[in-house]
């Protein structure tokens, strides 16, 4: 038989498929996977990187090839994500083996790296080993860990592109990086301790030892500036009064609570109360700070003083839980507080003599490493609501993971709000949000929001052609939109109508449904130029129609009324004919001269602004209770009243919120105010009062629902005041009980973290 005939026998009942695989499928493992699946289903090929995704030809038997197919679309590692597979015929070549490819260039780059993700168990086992030779690595790593969005400059995710390039691989690490079958293949921060980064320690102590003199400072009552992934943390002992008030004092912290890290869920079991979400989310790969009811060890008074919830995170890098220690260590603190390393306000830390200089009046010592950050990146924070994930800011872990998009939408930029800034970019089917920003309200934020901005712009490959801002005309994001616009056009969105696209677009709403959307915060510039924030919308992505709001009452001095909720009881009761009677908590925490120049601003007008805010309400009546009159953090008093009211026993009696028809229809406090008055001046705890206005405000939303939906419609809940889990698990439960089919946030926060999300969708249906 000639060699011809040979081979055409060889290859008559083969098929030949070239894939382009899109989506995270670089750094998490992906050419192992395909090489592995190709193997165990005797087909030949390549793989390899490309900008565009992972490109893959596979050849074999017809069935043996669609299996591989299916296996890569539906079961893919487990830090990948795919967003599509493209598949086209080509001609047979026959051959046997399968070839792992170098990166190819060109393309059009629609592709993202992992979000940096928490040492895996086989690593923290290697870590703990005494006969590994990654035992008591800082930096032990795999492709299904450690470092990724934070260390990368560019795409393809190759090692030259990361920081990882200041470190040649040993002989060692070589070979295991060019290994399909180890764990480590083409891992970009592979290291050990012949080639890795290394530690250092400035403080007290021996440098020589640099975990040893960290621990023995946090046991001394010391501040610790650590250098992780995203950024430097301030640490110190979390049951040490002493250090903990230091460094709160340092820090300029106010009363906003701390954050804390344990080495284990045993120990988080402890000092919080852990439920199955709770625990999984803690222990999973994004490794979030997750608030939760606090357990029966105390920590200090002052982590979080006044809440009833605790957040805690699990050690996520070898790092961490070397410095909590392994066998044989001298014991040091089992909790620590965890905070970001700046000062309140500012952007977190994460260049090395930055961090030297912002946070020499802060820390007593740093442990650090040469392994440079090239994008910083906070801590991600969530809670848990009637067994689901409820993001309250999504960062670590998360970002840049790509979000689908239920409409298509050209390139675009959303630079988001002002407060807990994202921004995000969008093109086609899916959009991609940044890490979490900070407040635009200082010179560094502007930065690190241009710095953020252009790296996601870069990941992505996405080249906006118009930019989408929120339509304050105040708001330092929208100024940043217009003065970079470069004469592309600059779409602004109302920002509850954002607040409801976002949550819309999460559940993948289409272009053409509407739902009745409830947009529930604190600040939000309406067109009538009123402070928004109680608001009832008929919402599509195209548009809104306000069916009703929360009553305007004046907001006298803006941010001042803000931050002194005792000016907001004053200005309800004035709106609601209630005279301002000593006895009155709010009335009497309200200096005298205070409360004449807050009666002139009423009468006339003068320095104040119309609000219908929810949140502003909240506050009013947390002060009305006697619960907080002065607050040192957004929604603190919320907060608080939200903590009390979650505990309360015999909270019978209801508060009734007045409906007064008219287009829009007006929501009107007063029936609910002279009830916390009057509850108030009897005794009745302040517990109670919250739990009776909580009710109130659930019975508000489900009384909207009612009046303005049909029945089994799509009703939609957003904005910050929707942290609230009481009142968000309450409102859910009375909306379906009655068959409406509720939406609220799973993987965006419903802050104003998500506003960016929601522009991308507004601006993109029109």
């Amino acid at each position: 038989m000639s060699e011809r005939s040979e081979r055409l026998i060889n290859t008559a009942d083969r098929v030949r498929r070239r894939l382009l695989v899109r989506g995270v499928v670089q750094g998490v493992g992906f050419r192992p996977f395909v090489y592995t699946t190709a193997v165990e289903l005797a087909l030949t090929g390549s793989v390899a990187n490309d900008t565009d995704g992972v490109v893959i030809e596979i050849e074999g038997a017809e069935a043996s090839v669609r299996e591989f197919i299916r296996r890569v679309h539906d079961s893919p590692p487990p830090l990948a994500v795919v967003a599509s597979v493209e598949q086209t015929t080509v001609d047979v070549r026959g051959g046997t083996g399968f070839l792992i490819g170098d990166t190819r260039h060109g393309g059009a780059g629609r592709t993202l790296v992992s979000p940096d993700v928490a040492i895996c168990p086989d690593c923290a086992r290697e870590l703990r080993d005494p006969a590994d030779r990654r035992y008591r690595h800082p930096f032990v790593n795999c492709t299904n860990c450690g470092p990724r969005f934070t260390i990368i400059a560019g795409l393809p995710y190759d090692r030259e592109r990361t920081s990882m390039a200041d470190f040649a691989m040993c002989a060692r690490c070589a070979r295991e990086y060019a290994d399909p079958a180890d764990r480590r293949f083409h891992a970009q921060p592979i290291a050990c301790p012949d080639c890795g980064p290394t530690l250092s320690y400035l403080g007290p102590g021996n440098p020589a030892r640099p975990l040893a003199a960290a621990r023995e400072l946090l046991c001394a009552g010391g501040i610790l500036a650590i250098k992780g992934i995203g950024g430097y943390h301030l640490a110190c002992a979390a049951d040490n009064e002493t250090a903990v008030a230091e460094l709160r004092r340092r820090k300029r912290r106010g009363n906003k609570p701390f954050a804390v890290m344990v080495a284990d869920l045993d120990t988080a079991a402890r000092i919080v109360t852990i439920d199955p979400t709770g625990a999984a989310l803690l222990s999973g790969p994004q490794r979030p700070i997750v608030l939760l009811p606090r357990g029966e060890r105390p920590v200090a008074d002052a982590v979080a003083p006044g809440n009833p919830d605790l957040g805690v995170m699990l050690a996520y890098t070898p790092l961490h839980l070397l410095l909590f220690g392994l066998p044989g260590d001298p014991p040091g603190p089992d909790v620590l507080v965890m905070t970001s390393g700046n000062l309140g306000g500012e952007p977190i830390c994460y260049d090395d003599a930055d961090a030297r200089t912002r946070l020499a009046g802060l820390a007593d010592a740093w442990l650090g490493h040469d392994r440079r950050i090239l994008v910083p990146c906070d801590d991600s924070v969530v809670r848990v609501v009637d067994g689901a994930e409820l993001p309250v800011r999504r960062s670590r872990g998360y970002a840049p993971l790509p979000l689908a998009l239920p409409i298509a939408v050209p390139p675009t930029l959303a630079v988001g709000a002002d407060l807990k800034n994202t921004c995000a970019v969008a093109d086609g089917r899916y959009a991609w949000l940044s890490q979490h920003i900070g407040d635009m309200d200082d010179l560094a934020t502007l930065r690190a929001f241009d710095t953020a901005r252009s790296h996601l712009e870069e990941l992505t490959c996405v080249h906006p052609t118009q930019l989408a801002a929120d339509a304050h005309p105040g708001y330092r994001s929208t100024a940043w939109a217009r003065s970079h616009a470069d004469d592309r056009p600059v779409r602004t969105v109302q920002h509850h109508h954002a607040h409801l696209a976002a949550v819309m677009g999460e559940h993948g709403i289409d272009a053409n449904e509407t739902v009745l959307g409830i947009a529930f915060d604190g600040t939000g510039y309406g067109p009538d130029g009123a402070v928004w924030g109680g608001e009832v919308l008929v919402a599509g992505y195209k548009g809104y129609r306000r069916m009703a709001h929360l009553s305007y009452v004046p907001l006298a001095g803006g941010d001042l009324s803000v931050r002194k909720p005792y000016r907001m009881a004053l200005s309800h009761l004035r709106a609601a004919g209630i005279e301002w009677s000593p006895g009155i908590a709010s009335v009497d925490a309200c200096p005298a001269a205070e409360r004449a120049v807050l009666e002139h601003q009423f009468d006339t007008g003068l320095g104040c602004a119309p609000t219908s805010s929810m949140g502003r309400l909240f506050d009013a009546v947390a002060s009305l209770a006697g619960v907080r009159h002065v607050v040192d953090y957004e929604a603190q008093a919320a907060i608080e009243l939200e903590g009390l009211a979650r505990g309360a026993r015999g909270a019978a009696g209801r508060y009734r919120f007045a409906w007064h028809d008219g287009d829009p229809a007006q929501v009107d406090p007063a029936p609910v105010l002279a009830d916390v008055v009057a509850d108030a001046a009897g005794g009745i705890p302040p517990a109670v009062i919250g739990a009776r206005f909580h009710a109130a405000v659930a019975d508000l939303v489900h009384d909207a629902a009612q009046r303005f939906a049909a029945p089994e419609s799509v009703i939609a809940l957003s904005g910050g005041v929707f942290q609230n889990a009481l009142l968000l698990s309450s409102c859910t439960r009375l909306l379906r009980h009655d068959g409406f089919r509720v939406i609220s946030h799973r993987r965006l926060p419903p802050n104003d973290g998500g506003i960016a999300f929601g522009q991308l969708l507004v601006v993109g249906a029109v």
